[in-house]
């Protein structure tokens, strides 16, 4: 597996946005040129300096709409920083090459990417300081109570709701969640809710929100091969819009 941090050129004035700052606002496109980082060899050979226009047939070999596992696929999520700069983090199972992703759009970074291998291997016990930020939904059950206090109606019972924005709510959610991905939480520092909205088309009105929560705190591992599998897979739903991926660092 490989981390990779990508800095990008926001500009340090938010009344007029870089290029960077827009491209960030349409996570279709973040995706899309993430993708772009993992090229067929036959595309590579083709047209190395990547001149022709994109073709997403180029960009779907085993690591691109694939499951993801330990020898495909990718994660990322975007992560503002302190000054207001904002990184791109992505895990995937290949090495990426950046450089023919960003070719003819260089002008999106800030600074070269970074990219190292990652092998985490925490063994049952670890404490660990994590980052994970989740489109938090569940499943509508029959029985189950709206955030106003009512029973869910029948029309929504079998689809994905968002997570009540209150404590207990999130705390909960996330708790559910990690007993299944092999690790408890010890202390919940902040669980910041929110929606990110999503439009393919770009056109006014098409587009939809997704509920999104940013958890930060510590944890400790419970079952080592569950954990590590989560690491791997991310948790959680819309993976491909910048959801689900699980990053951990030692406590110091």
């Amino acid at each position: 597996m490989y981390l990779s941090n990508l800095l990008i050129n926001v500009g340090d004035n938010p009344d007029r946005p870089r290029p960077g700052r827009l491209w960030l606002r349409n996570l279709y496109r973040v995706h899309q040129r993430l993708c772009m980082a993992f090229p067929s060899a036959q595309r590579k050979q083709s047209d190395a300096q990547f001149l022709d226009p994109y073709n997403p047939t180029d960009f779907a070999q085993r690591q691109v709409h694939t499951p993801r596992n330990p020898n495909a696929g990718f994660l990322f999520r975007i992560d503002p920083q302190p000054g207001g700069n904002v990184v791109i983090l992505t895990l995937s199972a290949i090495e990426p090459d950046w450089d023919y992703a960003f070719a003819n759009a260089q002008y999106l970074l800030a600074a070269p990417p970074q990219c190292k291998p990652y092998a985490p291997n925490p063994a049952a016990g670890r404490r660990l300081r994590f980052r994970l930020l989740v489109n938090a939904v569940s499943r509508a059950r029959q029985q189950s109570v709206h955030r106003s206090g009512q029973a869910i109606d029948e029309k929504w019972v079998g689809k994905r709701i968002g997570v009540a924005s209150d404590d207990a709510s999130l705390r909960n959610w996330i708790d559910r969640r990690a007993l299944t991905s092999g690790f408890e939480i010890t202390d919940l520092t902040s669980a910041q809710a929110g929606y990110v909205f999503v439009n393919k088309t770009g056109k006014s009105g098409q587009g939809y929100r997704l509920r999104s929560v940013r958890y930060e705190g510590t944890l400790q591992v419970l079952d080592a091969a569950i954990f590590r599998g989560a690491l791997l897979t991310g948790i959680g739903p819309a993976k491909a819009f910048g959801f689900g991926l699980l990053s951990v660092a030692p406590i110091r």
